[in-house]
């Protein structure tokens, strides 16, 4: 069977997290403060995969669900070069979602872990595991995050309830809507792992409460 389930007035969101960049295999701090980087190569073919992923849910995975009908992306240029790979597969044209983008990460914009360590002796560590202190140099806390993610959720579920919608989007942003949904503090957000071009999928009632289907999902090759 495939198509929505009946009588559902909950919002299905599927999260893709772009594919990789040549800052992610070194676990770079890359954030929404600029539009870069860019896919590499690895990083087109995870999106490619994470988007055959996508077009069987509604189908012959989760087929209780609605078929997506809209695609979201971040308007970091990873995201968007994502989501155009996703939104060809389903035959839809992705729109910008602000709220979707990566943390600001400020002045570690760019810099890998031991970098930061190096600069910032234990700040890393505390922004990580107590989740409300903002990065340095005006940079976000997770905890802002979720806010402004729990938003979009919010409107995503005015806007698109009894649908399904996909939202291509960052390794924070999606921890932030799953941390959420568990109740979780943000201190605890950084414990899920999220590969590049991972998917999740969660499904939010009017009552705000939210059903984890699934989460960091790979791709299919």
């Amino acid at each position: 069977m495939s198509g929505a389930a009946a009588g559902s007035d909950a919002v299905t969101v599927v999260l893709v997290r772009h594919g990789e960049t040549p800052l992610t295999p070194h676990g770079a701090y890359s954030g929404s403060g600029v539009p870069g980087p860019s896919l590499t190569d690895i990083g087109r073919r995870q999106a490619h995969a994470a988007a055959r992923l996508t077009y069987r849910i509604g189908r012959s995975l989760f087929d209780d669900l609605p078929t997506p009908s809209a695609v979201l992306t971040s308007p970091m240029v990873r995201t968007q070069e994502t989501a155009a790979v996703v939104g060809d597969m389903l035959g839809l044209a992705p729109t910008i979602e602000d709220r979707a983008r990566e943390c600001d990460f400020g002045d570690w914009e760019g810099l890998r872990p031991a970098e930061i360590d190096a600069r910032w002796p234990g700040e890393r560590a505390l922004w990580h595991t107590d989740g409300t202190i903002p990065a340095p140099g005006g940079g976000e806390s997770t905890a802002a995050v979720g806010v402004r993610t729990e938003e979009m959720l919010s409107d995503l579920h005015q806007q698109y309830a009894g649908s399904t919608v996909v939202v291509v989007a960052h390794a924070v942003s999606i921890r932030a809507m799953v941390g959420r949904a568990l109740l979780a503090p943000p201190g605890a957000w950084w414990r899920f792992r999220l590969l590049p071009a991972s998917t999740t999928v969660l499904r939010r009632q009017a009552d705000t409460f939210t059903q984890l289907l699934g989460v960091g999902l790979p791709g299919e090759e």
